[in-house]
């Protein structure tokens, strides 16, 4: 085996250190020239098979190399000042932004508080409808799944009168009844102030059932069974009703897609109003103008009028995707039409080619209501929530939501009231409940 001479291994490693030597690059800050000559003495001081002019143009090859990246460090250093500089600028404005939202949403939720004041409960099941009466004395109206109507104290939550005529649940006997009463109001106990938290508490329900008692409530409610007129030629569930400007006249809703007009003496039809192609959801009269607005399952709701005897026309509104749940007149010149589309909009009578306004959320809307004085839209969702919002869009507050207070079900109904200084808001749901509510409109309003 042949062995190598210690002269030739540090030859060999000395031209493999001159060799490493010539493939490194050096930075330098002189000129081109300097460059250039201090490249010739390496060439001729290195030992190469290489001729020396391939050798010199590799040398310029890589020289041009160097610069490039000299200019690409130089360009990333400026660049990176420039993005820190910029990034800068935008943590301060995001930070600015949210610090003024969320000093905003603290004030809204300090000054606008909603508070749970009165539970009236006694139904067995689900409750549809709730209204509160237009004339003196003002009680609060509700109807139920479990066949019966009751009247309640507003201030004391007392049930002052049960309602048991019908035959089906609320009107599933197809027939609607007019029923008069006479009651006492019994004498407002003093209110505990109790502290409630404000309106958009996050806290969430479990989402627990009711007791398995009935929930008769109070044993003294006295009830009746006769009604002083019942309406009939409806062919289904009589699904709403309301008094037409004037008190002689009611208009009727019904799942047989007909909305009737009764004449309250005689108990005659007066006129049947067709064209929904489904079952209607609602039915609504205009406070001061005989105009009724109906809802349907077939996605639109039509505006009846009857301002002039001889000329009884129709106009129909698409302007939703899924069933119309209800559509109210406002005192002034608007409609407010809720939807199953998750939507509420807001119409100009004048004009109602389309919305004014166009209000967007997360769940299905039911029969909502507009407040007179202040026109703020109540919103019962089916996910068991009750927003409000103005004419214009704007959310002003959701009513409070947790373990210990609210709807635990789906709400089906709002009313309002503002005439009354304890409860200006009501709701009901499926949870067997009406609950009274005081808004502080004032504080609302103070934030939009």
């Amino acid at each position: 085996m042949p062995v190598e001479s210690g002269s030739s291994a540090a030859s060999r490693q000395a031209k493999q250190k001159r060799k490493s030597h010539s493939l490194s690059i050096r930075r330098t800050n002189s000129t081109e020239q300097e460059r250039t000559g201090l490249q010739r003495e390496m060439l001729e001081g290195q030992d190469s098979k290489l001729p020396l002019s391939l050798r010199s143009n590799l040398l310029d090859l890589f020289g041009q190399i160097e610069r490039e990246f000299e200019n690409l460090y130089i360009e990333n250093i400026e660049s990176s000042h420039s993005t820190s500089q910029l990034s800068q600028k935008l943590k301060t404005t995001y930070k600015a932004s949210t610090s003024k939202i969320v000093s905003s949403f603290k004030a809204t939720t300090s000054r606008a508080v909603c508070q749970l004041v009165k539970e009236y409960a006694g139904h067995r099941d689900g409750i549809w409808d709730l209204s509160v009466t237009r004339t003196q004395p003002v009680v609060l109206g509700t109807a139920s799944a479990d066949h019966s109507a009751m009247l309640w104290s507003i201030e004391t939550g007392k049930c002052l009168l049960k309602y048991v005529g019908h035959a089906g649940s609320a009107s599933g006997d197809q027939t609607a009844h007019i029923w008069r009463y006479m009651v006492q109001l019994p004498t407002p106990q003093p209110v505990a102030d109790i502290s409630q938290p404000p309106c958009d508490d996050d806290i969430d329900f479990s989402d627990k059932d009711e007791a398995d008692g009935d929930g008769e409530g109070p044993n003294e409610c006295p009830s009746i069974r006769m009604a002083s007129t019942t309406l009939r030629s409806h062919q289904g569930v009589v699904i709403a009703a309301d008094w037409l400007v004037g008190g002689k006249q009611v208009v009727t809703a019904s799942w047989d897609r007909a909305a009737n007009l009764y004449d309250v003496e005689t108990s005659e039809l007066v006129h049947s109003l067709t064209g929904h192609d489904q079952e209607l959801t609602h039915c609504c009269t205009h406070p001061t103008q005989r105009l009724v607005v109906t809802s349907s399952r077939d996605t639109t709701f039509r505006l009846w009028d009857f301002r002039d005897p001889s000329i009884h026309s129709v106009n129909v509104f698409q302007g939703h995707t899924d069933t119309v749940t209800s559509a109210v007149f406002t005192v002034g010149d608007n409609v407010v039409s809720g939807s199953d589309d998750r939507t509420v909009k807001v119409w100009d009578l004048k004009n109602m080619r389309s919305p004014i306004a166009t209000i967007r959320t997360d769940s299905a809307v039911n029969r909502i209501s507009v407040s007179v004085s202040q026109r703020i839209i109540a919103l019962p969702h089916d996910n068991r929530q009750v927003r409000l919002f103005d004419m214009s869009g704007v959310r002003l507050a959701r009513l409070p939501h947790s373990n210990r207070q609210g709807h635990r079900r789906m709400v089906c109904c709002s009313a309002w009231c503002e005439d009354n200084s304890s409860c200006n808001l009501f709701s009901c749901g499926f949870d067997r409940q009406a609950i009274g509510w005081n808004i502080n409109i004032p504080a609302l309003l103070q934030e939009k």
